[in-house]
């Protein structure tokens, strides 16, 4: 299978995953409402939220170990590889069971003191806590090796064992019913049993097909290679860190000026910016491997050329999706929420072109970490994304509408995706012309003529499902524009040559 093959196989995987397992995840989260009950189901996801808050940091350590596994793949250094991999293992061991025990020596505190956890549900809360310890470790474990198949760029396996997970999920909502014990602790129990499957599936799998895989042992510690581990991860869950902050203290503002109503609105933008980016999250999630194999090959050429086109594509795949929703916003609010929260439709439609503003540049970020000189990066690019928080409180105080504070989101979204350029020239000496010409070029045309149809479609047409004509029109003239003006004939030729082998 050809690069361009694979890029695009694991690319549909990833949207198959996505579709299957959102749609059993809404219809799971309905069953277990049911089963539990309201008060059941706010414990578990009050305790199970405070663990969950450090997922961030397993999200860094498979991003770093991804790189290096990439990185050292695309110099062929399978000596290398299997130093990485032992102790990247080895660093996934020691920062998970700290934390695992620091939290386990906390948890009769924080489920006794803490929370607020309804009188008599205090000992099912403790064994859901000590659950989602052990879940939290697992994740920790299994991270290394997820990151593995990713360097290996062996996505549909990820995507067959999620959709596995998924459909778990909602047979153990289906048993709920059933049980006569505890639900409360059994649903626990069994949602930790997941967790130990989905590493034994990785594993087995893994320890066949990847020489490079193997149970770490203490002697082979690199000091030198922990400290340089060690650094990267620091880094890049300092960059995550920062958007939680930026996400959270927006929330913050938000409450102090109009109160929780408004929060409700905001959260309920949040979720529908996360499940519509998963479309350029796919293509990037394909693409990187490639651009950290590049680098690791000295082929900075390369490397650059698919960190252009990883923001062409994930921009352009975003904007297909997100410009129709963007106009026909109001109609999918009422659809799915019947009561929709005031300023829902403002938050949501500009949350969604901040992220279309940081697409235009994000494959210059996948650029830096193949680079591996994140720190600067990283105190420069996720710093500024703080600011919001501040631009956003002086407006509100100033008395400005609650709309300024989403306005300035967008604004320091697509100044932060602009400030990529100027930092990737100092870091890699890339051509800020170039990329300009070959990306925002690009893009630029798709674009307003998406945007046109659909302004047109919501000014001059009122019928019936009429979300249905804009969607329909707004993706074939997006099809079409993208093919005759975003591609270059060589991307037309390999297009071609991959779908029809």
């Amino acid at each position: 299978m050809t690069n361009s093959q694979r890029v695009i196989v694991n690319t549909l995987a990833q949207y198959a995953r996505t579709i299957v397992n959102v749609c059993l995840s809404l219809y799971s989260t309905r069953l277990i409402l049911s089963a539990l009950g309201q008060n059941d189901y706010g414990v578990y996801m009050l305790v199970a939220g405070v663990i969950a808050m450090l997922s961030f940091v397993t999200n860094a350590l498979v991003t770093t170990t991804q790189r290096y596994l990439s990185v050292y793949h695309g110099r062929q250094d399978k000596e290398g590889l299997h130093q990485v991999f032992g102790n990247s293992m080895l660093l996934h061991l020691l920062i998970g069971g700290t934390i695992a025990l620091i939290l386990g020596i906390c948890g009769r505190w924080i489920t006794h003191d803490m929370l607020n956890i309804e009188a008599g549900r205090e000992m099912a809360a403790l064994w859901v806590y000590y659950a989602a310890v052990v879940m939290l470790l697992l994740s920790f474990v299994t991270a290394p090796i997820r990151a593995l198949f990713i360097a290996r760029e062996n996505i549909v396996y990820i995507s067959i064992v999620d959709i596995i997970d998924g459909i778990l999920k909602l047979l153990i909502a289906i048993a709920l019913t059933y049980i006569t014990s505890d639900k409360l602790i059994s649903y626990a129990g069994l949602m930790t049993g997941i967790h130990v499957l989905n590493l034994l599936l990785f594993t087995l799998y893994a320890a066949v097909k990847f020489e490079e895989f193997h149970f770490p042992r203490l002697n082979e510690w690199s000091k030198s290679l922990m400290k340089e581990l060690s650094g990267f991860a620091g880094w890049t869950t300092y960059s995550a860190g920062c958007v939680i902050v930026r996400n959270q203290g927006i929330a913050v503002v938000l409450n102090a000026f109009f109160g929780t109503v408004v929060n409700s609105a905001y959260g309920i933008a949040q979720q529908v910016l996360g499940a519509v980016q998963f479309v350029s999250q796919s293509i990037l999630n394909a693409i990187n491997p490639q651009i950290m194999k590049s680098e690791g090959a000295d082929n900075r050429e390369r490397m650059v050329r698919l960190s252009e086109y990883a923001s062409k594509y994930s921009f352009l795949l975003l904007a297909l999706v997100a410009i129709p929703i963007i106009a026909e916003m109001d109609t999918l609010l009422q659809v799915w929420l019947k009561e929709v929260p005031e300023h829902t439709g403002m938050f949501c439609r500009l949350m969604l072109v901040a992220s279309l503003c940081d697409q235009i540049s994000i494959g210059l970020t996948s650029a830096n970490q193949a680079i591996g000189k994140i720190r600067v990066y990283s105190v420069v690019f996720y710093t500024l994304k703080l600011t919001v928080i501040l631009a956003g409180w002086i407006c509100l105080h100033y008395g400005l509408p609650i709309a300024s504070i989403m306005w300035c989101y967008v604004g320091v979204e697509l100044m932060t995706s602009l400030v990529r350029l100027p930092l990737m020239k100092w870091i890699a000496e890339i051509e800020i012309w170039a990329f300009c010409k070959h990306v925002f070029g690009r893009i630029a045309v798709p674009c307003a003529s998406m945007a046109g149809v659909c302004y047109a479609m919501t000014q001059y047409v009122d019928v019936h499902y009429r979300i249905f004509l804009t969607t329909s029109a707004s993706v074939a003239v997006g099809v079409v524009t993208i093919w005759l003006t975003a591609l270059t004939n060589e991307e037309k030729k390999v297009l071609r040559r991959a779908l029809t082998r």
